[in-house]
């Protein structure tokens, strides 16, 4: 296999604190890995190293094999707001499209819009203002993506994207034959995708092949290698001790290079590995829940023509976990803003007249129904866009626990550092402290795994599960959900909640059943009975007429639109189709997956009743 490239010698360091010093590895075609650290130790600063926006401290050498094709993804896309999906991509990607001929623009153009088809995001002329952080992210994976490069370098490929785009792009990562170095902390990603894991651990780089428990179990035996090694060290150090400590007259006569390695083992005897866990045992305890927490009764919530929470009820009960999926924009974080009462009355309205009559500069948009907090709530809600630290505020400033920062990771020489010097992950560390630290008995984690590193997310998982309160997370971390959670309420779009009782995996697992089932099986013709009357048709037990009838017209509009849409992808994928009907084509099949969606909800609630 081919050397795709080659690091010797980079070092990295911010003031006195040494991120890594000297590292060197190497990364041959083929290598999928993931690269595995704690946060503010140096992952994004080695990417960006490596994208050629930062420089190596110690100078060192950085060599990628001549004439592959890079691509990076970096954690925050910079867009124009006002440009179009399709636009701000072609600009943006002009780097790489500069030296391509007529038919090679075309491939790439085409390649976009499958992309962007495949990620839900069909009508290319939406302006990049007009998106969520999830779908700018889709389309910052498609740039990447449609380059067709032959190494991909990303950062947190996973972050604010939903559930069905990470396993879109897990599917296709794992399938592609490209060489890739990311940074993860997604769990099931990164055991369906890579097959390497890499850990910058102090200052160095260790190599693991396989996946994400080989890692852990072959880290243990580094560690508990290491350990041994110094025991053995400080037992040569004891004897060595003794002869330093000889009589002052015969110290006249030791050998320079006996001292130097007295010294040297002195120094190496002090290396101890012990590891700083993040703990949480002083946080763990909530304020008293009485028995009512929230209840909820056919709450339904519009805005403009757009329903996200359509005749909701639901009594939410103590001590349960509540996992929250759905794609991005289903309303998943509007729903929790309800729950919450985060929404002011000037941002809703509860006056139908009123709304309809509403001027189009007022935001507000339509909320009905029952929404009773229980009196002893408490609640801690961990937001997406929730911290709002001032740079210039010490980590002192914000949490004033010396004693409880410590727990939580940020030692004595971290205190007096501002806000704006920490990571990304820091940050949202110090800010999981602030909300924890009030002791809440209704925690409300909206995508909590974002940025955290894989050992917080360990140990925040192992005190979720034994947290003595009422737990509502929005998550698209499967790992993480399917470790918490009792049931899912399942965002399945225009207002629809579905409650699945299990874990994520389950529910997917109950999805591809579903899908499966959904697909005509070749019938039999039945043998006719000469003896018996004409044959009556079998209905499905507490289906009307009618709804019988809708179903099978449903089962059957699946099956056409299905195979319709797959004509059409066949047809895009060709690349003869002009760019008119190429692009009637695209919309035409996001069409569908609306549609689709649509059916299936129906289907399901159908199908259910039949039971």
């Amino acid at each position: 296999m081919a050397s795709y490239l080659q690091i010797e010698d980079i070092s990295k360091a911010y003031g006195t604190k040494v991120l890594f010093e000297k590292i060197g590895f190497n990364i041959n075609e083929g290598d999928k890995i993931a690269l595995i650290a704690p946060n503010g130790t140096g992952k994004t600063s080695l990417l960006k190293i490596l994208a050629g926006k930062d420089k190596s401290d110690s100078g060192g050498k950085i060599t990628f094999l001549k004439d592959i094709r890079i691509a990076f993804l970096e954690q925050e896309y910079d867009f124009d707001p006002e440009m179009s999906i399709f636009d701000q991509i072609m600009t943006h990607s002009s780097g790489f499209t500069e030296g391509l001929d007529d038919e090679g623009l075309w491939q790439y153009e085409l390649r976009v819009k499958q992309f962007l088809t495949s990620f839900k995001l069909a009508d290319f002329s939406r302006k990049m203002k007009g998106l969520s952080g999830g779908e700018i992210k889709r389309v910052a994976i498609t740039e990447m993506l449609a380059t067709e490069a032959d190494f991909f370098i990303m950062d947190e490929p996973t972050n604010h994207l939903d559930i069905d785009a990470i396993e879109f792009l897990e599917g296709w990562l794992s399938r592609a034959r490209c060489t890739l170095l990311m940074v993860t902390h997604d769990r099931y990603f990164l055991d369906h995708v890579c097959n390497t894991v890499m850990e910058l651990d102090r200052g160095a780089v260790y190599i693991y092949k396989g996946g994400y428990q080989n890692y852990l179990e072959k880290r243990s035996e580094r560690i508990a290698s290491y350990n041994a090694e110094t025991d053995k060290v400080r037992n040569i150090l004891r004897r060595e001790l003794e002869w330093m400590r000889s009589t002052p007259q015969a110290r006249t006569g030791k050998a320079k290079y006996r001292i130097d390695a007295f010294h040297e083992l002195k120094d190496r005897a002090s290396q101890v590995y012990t590891e700083k866990t993040l703990s949480l045992s002083d946080v763990k305890e909530s304020s008293r829940l009485g028995s009512k927490i929230i209840n909820c009764k056919d709450v339904s919530f519009h805005y403009g023509d757009k329903c996200y929470v359509s005749h909701f009820s639901y009594n939410f009960q103590r001590y349960e976990k509540v996992g929250i999926v759905g794609r991005n924009g289903a309303g998943k974080s509007t729903f929790i803003n309800l729950l919450t009462g985060n929404y002011t009355p000037e941002m809703v309205c509860t006056d139908p007249e009123e709304y309809m009559k509403r001027s189009k500069e007022d935001s507000r948009g339509l909320l009905s129904g029952i929404i009773e907090r229980g009196e002893s709530l408490k609640t801690g809600y961990y937001r997406q866009t929730g911290m709002s630290f001032n740079p210039d505020d010490t980590v002192l400033d914000i949490v004033n626990d010396t004693y409880l920062l410590g727990r939580f990771l940020f030692p004595h020489d971290m205190l007096n550092s501002k806000v704006e010097k920490l990571s990304g992950g820091e940050k949202r560390r110090l800010y999981l402290l602030t909300i924890l630290k009030e002791k809440p008995n209704l925690l409300i984690l909206d995508e909590p795994t974002n940025d955290l590193d894989i050992v917080t997310l360990n140990i925040l998982e192992e005190y979720l599960k034994e947290f003595s309160g009422t737990l509502i997370i929005v998550s698209h971390d499967r790992h993480f959900l399917d470790r918490l959670v009792d049931h899912l309420f399942v965002f399945c779009g225009d207002g629809v909640i579905k409650d699945f009782i299990g874990s994520y995996s389950e529910y997917r697992e109950f999805m591809k059943d579903y899908e499966a089932s959904r697909k005509p099986a070749p019938k039999e013709k039945p043998q006719k009975d000469k003896t018996a009357g004409p044959a009556q048709p079998v209905r499905k037990a507490r289906l009307t007429y009618k709804e019988q009838k809708e179903l099978e017209q449903i089962e059957k509009s699946l099956s056409d639109m299905e195979k319709e849409k797959a004509e059409l992808e066949e047809s895009i994928s060709s690349g003869n189709l002009p760019y008119d009907r190429l692009q009637k084509a695209s919309e035409r099949i996001g069409a569908i997956i609306a549609q689709t969606e649509e059916l299936e909800n129906r289907w399901i609630e159908l199908s259910m009743k039949a039971e």
